[in-house]
């Protein structure tokens, strides 16, 4: 669908496109900027300093952009699979057992998604500060807004996670829940590391 055609989605009542959708395709124009970046960057001799950092860049967000793609429609389809689990029959101790455990099948999908969101947007902002700092100065502000995208994308998605997991007993999506705290410290340090790279850059 359009720009205006996937807002509109947005901000209708159903449930689905929501949060996580939108924060998987923030996700996508992050990567999408920071490869424009690079693509301003390799072979432009007066910015060979960064030609490096815009190459890993580049091996590592041209393939993020397909994949914030997919994870924005799984993110739906796995909170539909939610709804849907819920809507399963209860009319009997068995019923009812099979639908609790539907439930938390895809609840635990419904985690796992935007994690991913969450973990490749913390690996793009990995390489952004050192994009901003030696790719093709001209371009320094799209670092930035790469930045604040790949930023919102990756906060937005821990919501998700939290959200879900909250729901579950304890002992499901333990990778997760044991790697959270050290995920958000990570996504909000690496978040300001890009914006004062990206101030220092354009102060020069």
């Amino acid at each position: 669908m359009s720009v205006r055609e996937f807002q509109a989605a947005l901000a209708s009542s159903s449930p689905t496109p929501g949060g996580g959708t939108a924060a998987a395709v923030s996700l996508g124009q992050a990567a999408s900027l920071a490869v424009m970046v690079c693509d301003l960057t390799i072979g432009k001799e007066k910015w060979q300093a960064g030609w490096n950092i815009a190459e890993s860049t580049q091996e590592l967000a041209i393939p993020m952009i397909n994949r914030a793609g997919d994870l924005a429609t799984e993110d739906s389809d796995a909170f539909d699979e939610v709804m849907a689990s819920f809507g399963l029959p209860k009319s009997s101790e068995e019923e009812k057992e099979e639908r609790r455990l539907a439930i938390r099948a895809a609840t635990l999908r419904a985690a796992e998604v935007p994690y991913e969101t969450a973990r490749l947007a913390l690996n793009l902002l990995n390489n952004l500060p050192e994009l901003a700092r030696h790719g093709n100065g001209n371009a320094v502000t799209d670092v930035g807004v790469a930045g604040l995208l790949a930023s919102a994308a990756a906060k937005g998605a821990v919501f998700n996670v939290e959200i879900n997991l909250s729901g579950l007993p304890e002992d499901y999506g333990l990778e997760m829940r044991n790697g959270m705290d050290e995920l958000k410290e990570e996504i909000r340090m690496k978040s300001r590391e890009v914006m004062d790279a990206v101030r220092e850059r354009m102060s020069e």
